[in-house]
């Protein structure tokens, strides 16, 4: 590229590459809008919570007796933050329901 002619060639060829991916980039974008009006969902689906929901009823009872997450999910082995997001979702639930009432 130390000649004007290599420098034009190198502006040429990352001028098309660029004109390329603005191109791909659009198709990708129609598409997408396309599969969302056709009804696809995008994203992360949420996962199925079997054991965590097996065992609240558990978590809500030795929490209701006063014992730390820690302790609770030592006992349980699930770990404290799976403790504290099953707590969360029975206040979730109890809240709602006494909303409802």
């Amino acid at each position: 590229m130390a000649t004007p002619q290599g420098k034009l060639i190198a502006t040429l060829m990352a001028g098309l590459a660029e004109f390329e991916r603005d191109l791909l980039r659009e198709r990708v974008r129609s598409g997408v809008t396309a599969a969302q009006a056709r009804g696809v969902v995008f994203g992360r689906r949420l996962g199925q919570r079997v054991r965590s929901d097996k065992l609240a009823s558990k978590v809500s009872a030795l929490v209701a007796a006063g014992q730390t997450y820690r302790k609770i999910g030592g006992e349980l082995d699930l770990s404290k933050n799976t403790v504290l997001e099953i707590v969360k979702r029975e206040r979730a639930k109890l809240t709602a329901s006494n909303g409802l009432l």
